[in-house]
């Protein structure tokens, strides 16, 4: 029999028992603290961890569940997650009275999420956004340079990737504000300033670290899950006439650092376990650093809604899987670290603009309008899941709404 909670969740709902993603919230009372997401309902871990239900060898003497990010937990690695796991399905399984029989210690452990405000899950060191979906990249490359040069030589030897601007993370529902800066249009002969014209969102996931790795020292591509917390939705917002005109040289700048959204529920590598797919061949064959022995990719339905002001509903704008993505999560924390490049617990990595070989189901406004002028406004909400047996792996959504340039 599949395992069934206490707590009533709704079939199409992203949180039942199989899922629990960790975040951070923040009370009508009292200060942010770790929560997991159960149905509507989120289940403070520091009342249980005050409790004593985490004392285990996994967890020593650290308490993490009372801190204001995930970060402290973050460190623990795998082992302390699986745990956590493990006792908190054991907590809200059905047939376990701990809970669901003492109603002043629900009254303690449990709030509704409406009630609370979600923050970021970790502080955020460092970003980084990947360039992995083949159909994005040869997409924009055909744009730029045509179908027969669409892909620079080393995009398919290597996972193209840029350094953002972790200060710019932000929480689902933060507003997002049109960027001003310089743009050339065809048609100039010299640059302009002003609000940016083709402003675009890029449908993407991103991965947080859990332990990190020392300076100098090199992540294996098959102790890569090792380091690898959970996933979240993410937004990165773009400003594709300012993106043109700066970046060469050196790639993103202005373009990209002033806002990226993420989702606020972190969902765990355990809880996306049973989702994991084979990686489709690559050609060529990656360098040996490259090559995982069953590397892996995940079925992870994603979807684009767009509302304006003048819509009653939000209308489905794109439709793609995490699976469209060419290079795996393993391969690119692999490279990352490389030539030693070390990365922190909290540390945000992305996946770059998640497109598909369909016309839905291309990643942003660039290539659904093919260079169109027009410019995206009002909402904009990503969400995705993975469809279980009877139950559904979610991820809740991200979301921002476009306001006026300054």
């Amino acid at each position: 029999m599949p395992l069934q909670s206490f707590i009533e969740v709704s079939r199409d709902s992203h949180f039942p028992i199989q899922n629990l993603p960790f975040g951070i919230f923040q009370p009508k009372e009292g200060k942010p603290r770790v929560g997991v997401a159960i149905g509507d309902l989120i289940v403070d871990l520091s009342v249980l961890e005050e409790l004593g239900h985490f004392r285990s060898p996994e967890f020593g003497e650290r308490r993490v569940f009372a801190e204001d990010s995930l970060n402290a937990f973050l460190t623990l690695g795998r082992p302390a997650s699986r745990k956590a796991r493990e006792i908190l399905q054991h907590l809200l399984s059905v047939d376990t009275p701990t809970l669901r029989n003492d109603p002043k210690l629900r009254a303690r452990v449990f709030h509704a999420q409406k009630d609370v405000v979600m923050q970021l899950p970790a502080r955020i060191g460092n970003y980084t956004d990947f360039y992995s979906s083949y159909h994005h990249a040869h997409n924009v490359g055909t744009m730029l340079r045509g179908p027969e040069n669409a892909l620079m030589p080393n995009w398919k030897w290597l996972p193209v990737a840029y350094h953002g601007r972790a200060s710019s993370v932000v929480i689902s529902g933060t507003d997002v504000r049109r960027p001003s800066g310089q743009a050339k249009p065809p048609d100039a002969s010299v640059p302009v300033f002003g609000p940016s014209k083709s402003f675009d969102y890029e449908l993407e996931m991103a991965f947080l670290i859990g332990p990190g790795n020392s300076l100098g020292k090199a992540v294996p591509i098959d102790r890569a899950i090792d380091h690898i917390f959970g996933f979240v939705l993410m937004n990165d917002w773009s400003a594709r006439d300012i993106q043109a005109w700066e970046y060469q040289p050196l790639g993103p700048f202005l373009a990209k650092n002033f806002c990226t959204s993420i989702s606020p529920w972190v969902v765990t590598l355990e809880a996306l376990d049973p989702f994991r797919k084979p990686l489709p061949r690559q050609d060529p064959e990656p360098l040996p650093y490259l090559r995982g022995k069953n590397d892996f990719t995940f079925d992870i339905h994603l979807e684009g809604h767009l509302q304006a002001s003048s819509m009653d509903a939000p209308h489905i704008i794109t439709r793609t899987n995490f699976q469209n993505l060419y290079w795996s999560v393993a391969q690119q924390l692999a490279h990352h670290t490389v030539n030693g490049c070390n990365l922190q617990p909290g540390d945000l990595l992305a996946s770059g603009t998640i497109s598909g070989p369909t016309e839905e189901s291309r990643g942003c406004m660039l290539e659904l309008t093919w260079r169109g002028a027009n410019p995206l406004k009002d909402q904009l909400t990503i969400t995705g899941w993975c469809e279980g047996d009877g139950y559904r792996i979610g991820f809740g959504e991200v979301s921002g709404c476009v306001l006026p340039a300054v």
